[in-house]
């Protein structure tokens, strides 16, 4: 599976745990930054990029890290096509792929421990879309809220 990931300063430790472990399994990891240590980076810059390979089908599912989540999760979301899902727990990671068919993971850097965070992330990647009929009916309602706000 091909994953985007980006991070800002708060997430960057994080996101590079995670990376090395998705290497590891073999999942071939596009990293849209941060890479060095940037105190003033601004997480927008980093989350977008990767929103976007996963939007356009560059990249399969993305996985962005901020010190908290939520930032990045917001960011992402912005992208017509993304459902990002900001999780700091196992449960939430599998309901969201089964349930939303979640294409991104928000994940903060400073709330959620590297154990915990690559659990979830094993989790999220792992888990296929359940297809049920009242899931892609929700789904579709989404997608047509995104084709009334966003005309890009």
């Amino acid at each position: 599976m091909k994953i985007a990931m980006a991070a800002d300063d708060a997430g960057r430790e994080l996101k590079n745990i995670i990376k090395a472990d998705l290497c590891a399994k073999g999942h071939d990891v596009v990293d849209f930054g941060l890479d060095v240590s940037e105190p003033t980076a601004d997480y927008p810059d980093y989350a977008l990029p990767a929103a976007e390979a996963v939007a356009c089908g560059e990249c399969d599912r993305g996985i962005i890290v901020c010190g908290t989540g939520i930032g990045v999760s917001m960011c992402a979301n912005k992208v017509k096509g993304i459902r990002c899902a900001h999780v700091t727990d196992c449960f939430s990671a599998e309901a969201t792929r089964l349930h939303n068919d979640a294409n991104m993971l928000a994940l903060g850097g400073r709330v959620t421990g590297s154990g915990l965070a690559l659990k979830i992330a094993d989790i999220f990647l792992s888990t296929e879309y359940s297809g049920a009929e009242r899931h892609t009916r929700r789904i579709n309602k989404i997608k047509a809220i995104e084709d009334k706000y966003f005309k890009v």
